[in-house]
Formats: structure tokens, C-alpha cells, sequence
């Protein structure tokens, strides 16, 4: 079972970059604990890259940060193989990707054909260029930030590339009193733990994770949800089985977190929203992220939960 001591070593360092919101820190804690990735929506100035750079900073991991515009292409995100004119061969030299925590700030300002550049990566861990695979390092986590695709210069990311991101979460404006203390000037606590865990450590919290079991009621419970957004009348395109599976793994990050080796419906229902929600297209493609959310409510709402 993971200890519970590395479980508040890292709550404590995200809450200290993050005062005053704790749910944004626990779903962020439950994509370490899962190694999925997270895609951190929001306006700008909440604490998305701050978040992102805490994350990073709870682990002694290398990490790498691109900031994402609309000149940027692939070649400046994975690598580019150089000519050697003393050995007459090309010779390849890695990008930023080729780290442990990649922060992809502002990913919708990039075309989409940049956008797509990421997608070998945070599927299968490696990257091909010129008819050549090259494995990422492990643990390998994307962060990205992005800001609502209504604001000026941004390209809204497709549905492929949202369905690789485990979770979407908002960060939203801190309480009064944590914004207070920001203005007298306490410190943010971005900065490194007073005790970083090693890249074994986050490994191991994975297996043990991983292994967080799911009994038959639970997973029908899963499946019931899945299917309501297929069914769903005001959804054009439903949740995928790749979906489905993020459902559990985000369902056995919430049950580790709690401190128990199973899950219940309680885990399920406190992942599904930031799960499922960015992984659904309206039929009227119109309200965005907030509208695909409430519909996900709903159907959990409507959906009769295991006993």
C-alpha cells in the first residue's frame, strides 16, 4: 500500500503552490499516482503553470517546459537529425520531449500540426523520426496548460489529442483568504520540498496504484456511466473504450488517495467529471467546456449507483 507519508509530502508541497484550492490539487495528485496526463484549462494568471512547476518540483525528475505559439513546429518539440559531415551521417538530437515531466504551456496557441506532434508521445511513450523509434525516458507525464478556446489566437485541440489526456481540470480563482496572503506578499511555495521523492518512488506509487482493485459492481458502475454518454441524446459523439479505461484509472488514483486497496462508487463519481466531460462532443457544439461538464453531471446524477 503506498505510504501515507508520501501521499501528504506531496499534498502538502501542490497545496502551497495552489493555496486555497483543494480539489485542483487532488486531481492533479491523482494523474502522479496514475501517470496519466493532465490538461490544465483555464484563463490566464490562476496558477496553471504554477501548478505544473509544483508538480515537477515534488519529484527528483528531469523536466522540461515549451512554451507553445503559433510558429512553433514539431521539429523544436521532438528532435531533428543533424548531418555529421565528419562522419558522413546524420546524427540525431533530442528535443524537450525526451524528459520525465514535459510542462506543454499554452498547447492551443500552436497549429494543429504541431498540437500532433505530441500525440506518439503521450500514447506509446516514444517518438519516430526518419524511420527511427526512440523510447522516452519512464516515468514520462505531459502537463498542459491552455487557455479557453475563445481567446483571441488559439486553436481548439482535436478530439484525438484530448482523449490522451487522463484528466481536464480547472484551477479557478483562489479563496479570499489565500488571495489575501498572496497580496501581503507570503510566498507562493512553488519552490522545491523539503524532501523530493526519486524517480523509483514515483514508479513503485504507480504499480501500487495500478494494482488498486476493482470489484464487478464498481466496474458496472463505470460502464453504465460510459454508455450514458452514448446514449445521451444531446451528445454527438459518446466516450470511447480508451475513456473507459481512464475512468479506471483515475477511479484506482482516487481510491489510493483514500488510503484503501479498492475502489467504490465514491471514487468513480469524484473522477468522473474531469474524465469523461472533455471527451464528449455536443450536438449543439456550443457553451464549451462548461456545458460538456454539466451534461457529464447530469448523467452521474441519472445514473443509479451500486449498493
Amino acid at each position: 500500500m503506498i505510504a501515507r507519508e508520501e501521499l501528504e509530502l506531496i499534498r502538502a508541497h501542490l497545496s502551497a503552490a495552489l493555496r486555497g484550492r483543494a480539489g485542483a490539487v487532488e486531481r492533479a495528485m491523482v494523474c502522479l499516482l496514475t501517470g496519466g496526463h493532465l490538461l490544465i484549462e483555464d484563463v490566464p494568471g490562476v496558477g496553471k503553470t504554477t501548478l505544473a512547476r509544483a508538480m515537477a518540483n515534488a519529484f527528483t525528475l528531469s523536466f522540461r517546459r515549451i512554451q507553445f505559439t503559433s510558429d512553433l513546429l514539431p521539429a523544436d518539440i521532438l528532435g531533428v537529425s543533424v548531418l555529421d559531415q565528419s562522419r558522413g551521417n546524420f546524427e540525431f538530437r533530442p528535443g524537450p520531449v525526451f524528459t520525465n515531466i514535459l510542462l506543454a504551456d499554452e498547447l492551443n496557441r500552436a497549429t494543429p500540426r504541431t498540437q500532433s506532434a505530441l500525440l506518439e508521445a503521450m500514447s506509446e511513450g516514444q517518438v519516430s523520426i526518419d524511420d527511427q523509434t526512440h523510447s522516452l525516458p519512464k516515468p514520462f507525464l505531459v502537463i498542459a496548460t491552455q487557455n479557453p478556446t475563445e481567446h483571441y489566437g488559439t486553436f481548439p485541440l482535436p478530439e484525438s489529442q484530448l482523449d490522451r489526456f487522463l484528466m481536464r481540470i480547472e484551477i479557478g480563482y483562489p479563496d479570499a483568504e489565500a488571495e489575501r496572503n498572496l497580496l501581503l506578499g507570503e510566498a507562493s511555495g512553488d519552490g522545491a520540498p523539503t524532501r523530493q521523492l526519486a524517480p523509483e518512488e514515483l514508479l513503485r506509487v504507480q504499480r501500487e496504484t495500478a494494482a488498486v482493485r476493482i470489484d464487478a459492481a464498481v466496474a458496472e458502475y463505470m460502464l453504465a456511466l460510459v454508455k450514458a454518454t452514448r446514449e445521451d441524446p444531446n451528445i454527438e459523439l459518446g466516450v470511447s473504450t480508451r475513456g473507459a479505461l481512464a475512468l479506471k484509472r483515475a477511479t484506482q488514483g482516487y481510491a489510493a488517495l483514500r488510503g484503501r486497496e479498492f475502489a467504490v462508487p465514491d471514487d468513480v463519481q469524484e473522477a468522473a467529471e474531469s474524465v469523461l466531460a472533455h471527451r464528449v462532443l455536443l450536438r449543439r457544439n456550443e457553451g464549451g467546456a462548461a456545458e460538456k461538464a454539466l451534461t457529464v453531471r447530469r448523467l452521474i446524477e441519472r445514473t443509479e449507483v451500486p449498493v
